[in-house]
């Protein structure tokens, strides 16, 4: 019953197998091999044009390269004000950029674009005492299982743009939004506005493996050396690149995520028919939902595992002193029977 976060999970075979392929023989170092070419072309015919791609090791180090790479003196960045690269990275886009986060509201992980708007203006380019806006950064799919719109990220990344900074889309479950949505890679980043993505595939059946996508040329210049700065240039990066053939082979990530979303619908269906009641409507492979404390306590006592999760601003008041909100994920890896279990030991 592991349900704590899609990155408890194994790896595909798939993947492993590639991986165990790659082992054999000889191959160029530092991104020079065939396998590393390869996969760079893969990613171009992914998003329908010419990217620019930097592998690196975890989703805080794509995170955080990313926006070193569009960094400015006295620069703000905009994230949602509970978003991974605000609460869960230890500072670490602050430390590598050498600029600040500034936290924007809106519900349910999304956000707000009047308040974009609105924060934004409050660091005009000439307001040396208090900074300059910088770049904006969204969560596709956010924290909070929920999705932006195609049209709420072509809003958001006009407002970047009426200030004339960079969007970068921070996309640790980027193939969970992406079949959420029904589009396509390029329909839900360059063509809506998206200047950077931090493309995960780790939670979604590989081993480690991140990227960072540049689609704007003018930021990829610095990017190689920032990669190779933070000790992200792989020598043996074709293990990395193995995982990507795999991941992309044939609609496999794709099929990963279709999966896990719907797992995660049978779990939603499977809370809503117990009578339990969901925090807020969720289309990804995250549940979230509010349960008395005796029954998360049973649930884990008898081995589940989730997350209780700290309650957000726009639920203050919700939930009950004798109350507790919890996090269900779910991955490729899950399956029917560990749905089932996990109803058992909540109703138990």
């Amino acid at each position: 019953m592991f349900f704590q976060s899609d990155n408890w999970a194994g790896v595909h075979p798939s993947i492993a197998a590639n991986l165990s392929k790659a082992g054999e023989g000889f191959a160029a170092a530092y991104g020079n091999s065939d396998a590393d070419r390869t996969v760079l072309d893969l990613f171009s015919e992914v998003f329908e044009r010419d990217v620019s791609v930097y592998f690196v090791g975890t989703g805080t180090a794509a995170n955080s390269l990313a926006l070193a790479a569009i960094q400015r003196p006295g620069g703000a960045v905009f994230s949602h004000c509970e978003a991974h690269v605000i609460e869960d990275e230890c500072g670490a886009p602050d430390f590598f950029s050498g600029m600040r986060m500034a936290p924007v509201a809106g519900r349910a992980g999304r956000i707000e674009l009047d308040l974009l708007s609105k924060a934004m203006g409050a660091y005009p380019q000439d307001a040396v005492h208090h900074g300059r806006s910088a770049g904006v950064t969204i969560t596709q799919a956010t924290e909070m299982g929920t999705v932006y719109s195609l049209d709420q990220i072509s809003a958001l990344s006009e407002v970047a743009r009426s200030h004339n900074v960079p969007v970068h889309m921070d996309g640790a479950r980027f193939a969970n939004a992406l079949v959420s949505l029904d589009t396509s890679p390029a329909e839900m980043t360059w063509r809506r506005g998206v200047d950077l993505l931090s493309f995960g595939a780790t939670k979604n059946g590989c081993w480690c493996a991140e990227a960072i996508v540049c689609f704007n040329q003018d930021l990829a210049a610095d990017l190689a050396f920032i990669q190779k700065r933070s000790a992200q240039l792989f020598s043996k990066s074709r293990f990395v690149a193995a995982q990507f053939e795999a991941y992309f082979a044939d609609g496999l990530w794709l099929a990963l995520a279709r999966h896990a979303n719907r797992m995660a619908d049978q779990l939603r269906e499977r809370l809503t028919a117990a009578d339990m009641r969901l925090a807020w409507p969720t289309t990804t492979n995250e549940v979230f939902a509010i349960l008395p404390k005796r029954v998360a306590g049973t649930a884990l006592g008898r081995g589940a595992h989730f997350y209780e999760w700290p309650v957000p601003s726009f639920l203050q008041g919700e939930v009950a002193e004798k109350e507790t909100l919890a996090r269900f994920v779910t991955s490729f890896a899950t399956t029917d029977a560990h749905v089932d279990e996990l109803l058992e030991a909540l109703k138990a």
